[in-house]
C-alpha cells in the first residue's frame, strides 16, 4: 500500500488519539519512584580507618532509608527531597546546617535551594546566619513570595517572619570544622608571605585553591521522582572552607548548582565556580531534552567533558526512574534507591 500525504496524515492522528497503537514512539515504562542523596565530593581520605567510614555509610543510608521509604508510602517528591536535605543538615558530618564550614572570620554562611519540576516553581536563600534549616527557608522563599533567590541580611529578616526554627551561628560549630579552617588560614598566610617575599614588598594575600580541594568542596542534596511522576531537586551548603566577600556558590543558583523540570531534577556538589560557569544543571536538562541524550551520557558530558578533573560530581533522576551519581573527584558521598528495590551508598 502506497503512504501517500493522506494516509501519513490518517496515522498520525491515530496515533495523536489512540497512544497506545503501535504506530506511537515507544517510551521505557518508568518506575514507581527514585531516589538519590549526596553528602558531598569533599570525602574523607581513602585511608580513614573503616569503623570512620562506615559512621559515614551508616548515616548516608539512615537518609536514604527515610527518603525511599516516604516515597513507597506515595509522599510527594518535593516533601521528601525537603525532608531528606533536613537529616542531612542535622548531620555534623556534612557540610551544611550543623558541622557547615567556617569562612574567614570564623561564622558560618548557609546556602540552599529547592525546585520543583513540575511547575518549574524555586526558592533558594543564599548566606544565611540564624537558620536551622536553610532548606526549608528556600521553600517558604517559594512558596510564600513572588521572588526566588534572598540573601544575607534580607533572608534573615524574611526568616523573621516565618514560623521556622533559630539558632544562634555557634550552633553550627564543629572541632573539625574550626580544625579545617586553621589549616586553611595558615596554607593562606603562609602563600601571603611567600609573595610578599617574591615581590619584595609587602603583598595582599593570594586567594588561590588550597593544596587539599576537599576543603573547596561540601555540600548535601537530594534528587526525587514520586508516584505522580513528579521530579524535585534540594541542595543545601555551607560552602567553602575560609570564603571571603561573602562568597556565594552554585547551591542556591537555579540552573547551576541544583535544577528540575519535567526530564530531569539534578544535585551538584564541588567546586562551586565551576559549576556556576558552565550552568551544570540546566546543561544536563537540555541534553536530555533537546539532544535525546540519555541521563547517563548527559551527566557524562557535563562531569568528565565539560568540567576538570577533581571539580566535583552530581547526582540526577530523570522521568523514567534511572538513577546517576557521577563525579571526577576522589570520592562523593553517595547513595540511591528505586521501586526495583535497588538500594545502595558508596563514598569513594
Amino acid at each position: 500500500m502506497r503512504l501517500t500525504p493522506a494516509l501519513f496524515a490518517l496515522l498520525l492522528a491515530a496515533a495523536t488519539l489512540f497512544p497506545g497503537c503501535a504506530f506511537a514512539p515507544a517510551t521505557p515504562t518508568p518506575k514507581t519512584f527514585a531516589l538519590a542523596i549526596h553528602g558531598g565530593a569533599g570525602t574523607l581520605s581513602k585511608n580513614t580507618p573503616p569503623e570512620r567510614r562506615k559512621e559515614y555509610e551508616d548515616a548516608l543510608a539512615a537518609a536514604l532509608t527515610y527518603g525511599r521509604d516516604r516515597l513507597a508510602l506515595g509522599d510527594s517528591a518535593l516533601d521528601v527531597c525537603e525532608s531528606v536535605v533536613r537529616i542531612l543538615e542535622d548531620d555534623p558530618r556534612f557540610n551544611a546546617g550543623k558541622g557547615a564550614v567556617y569562612n574567614e572570620q570564623g561564622q558560618h554562611e548557609l546556602d540552599a535551594s529547592i525546585m520543583d519540576g513540575s511547575t518549574l516553581r524555586c526558592g533558594a536563600v543564599a548566606g544565611v546566619r540564624t537558620v536551622r534549616h536553610p532548606i526549608s527557608l528556600a521553600r517558604l522563599v517559594m512558596e510564600k513570595t513572588r521572588h526566588v533567590l534572598l540573601a544575607g541580611d534580607g533572608a534573615e529578616k524574611f526568616a523573621d517572619g516565618q514560623n521556622i526554627e533559630r539558632v544562634s551561628n555557634d550552633w553550627f560549630d564543629t572541632e573539625q570544622r574550626r580544625k579545617q579552617l586553621d589549616e586553611a588560614l595558615k596554607e593562606r598566610a603562609s602563600k601571603g608571605a611567600a609573595a610578599s617575599a617574591s615581590a619584595g614588598a609587602t603583598a595582599t594575600t593570594p586567594d588561590t585553591p588550597p593544596a587539599d580541594r576537599r576543603r573547596d568542596y561540601g555540600t548535601v542534596g537530594c534528587v526525587a521522582l514520586d508516584a505522580q511522576g513528579r521530579l524535585v531537586a534540594a541542595t543545601s551548603t555551607g560552602g567553602m572552607t575560609a570564603k571571603r566577600w561573602g562568597r556565594i556558590g552554585d547551591s542556591p543558583v537555579i540552573g547551576a548548582g541544583n535544577y528540575a523540570d519535567r526530564f530531569i531534577a539534578v544535585s551538584c556538589t564541588g567546586t562551586g565556580e565551576q559549576f556556576l560557569r558552565h550552568v551544570v544543571g540546566k546543561s544536563i536538562s537540555a541534553r536530555v531534552e533537546l539532544a535525546g541524550a540519555s541521563l547517563d551520557d548527559a551527566v557524562a558530558a557535563l562531569v568528565d567533558r565539560t568540567l576538570q578533573p577533581g571539580d566535583g560530581g552530581v547526582i540526577a533522576v530523570d522521568r523514567f526512574g534511572n538513577l546517576v551519581a557521577r563525579f571526577s573527584s576522589e570520592g562523593m558521598y553517595r547513595g540511591l534507591a528505586d521501586a526495583s528495590g535497588r538500594f545502595e551508598v558508596g563514598i569513594f
